[in-house]
């Protein structure tokens, strides 16, 4: 986040998505009834999944990072998988995760 408090989120998503949106409903869940522009891009090859920085889809950014991203990450048009605090895994970051990283 920056200094100012806000937060600018960037959703990656490849064309038709399945976890799409699984993603919008947590963001908004997390957000709980704060206005906080959210930019959708979709990305449709190699090349633009490099430039912007998607390792699978949904892939989240604050202000331009992934905090969701695992050691060694590369960039990809895959399917991402999110692994939560309990053990489980599902296509997009945990509604608490998203909490604390808005906060």
């Amino acid at each position: 986040m920056s200094s100012s408090g806000t937060t600018r989120i960037t959703v990656l998503t490849v064309p038709d998505c399945p976890n799409a949106r699984l993603v919008r409903e947590r963001i908004t869940a997390a957000l709980r009834g704060r206005t906080v522009p959210v930019e959708w891009i979709e990305v449709a090859d190699e090349d633009e999944a490099v430039r912007q920085g998607m390792t699978g889809s949904p892939t989240l950014l604050l202000d331009g990072t992934d905090p969701f991203a695992p050691p060694g990450s590369v960039p990809s048009l895959s399917c991402r998988i999110y692994r939560h605090a309990d053990g489980t895994v599902d296509g997009a970051p945990a509604v608490v995760d998203l909490r604390r990283l808005l906060a």
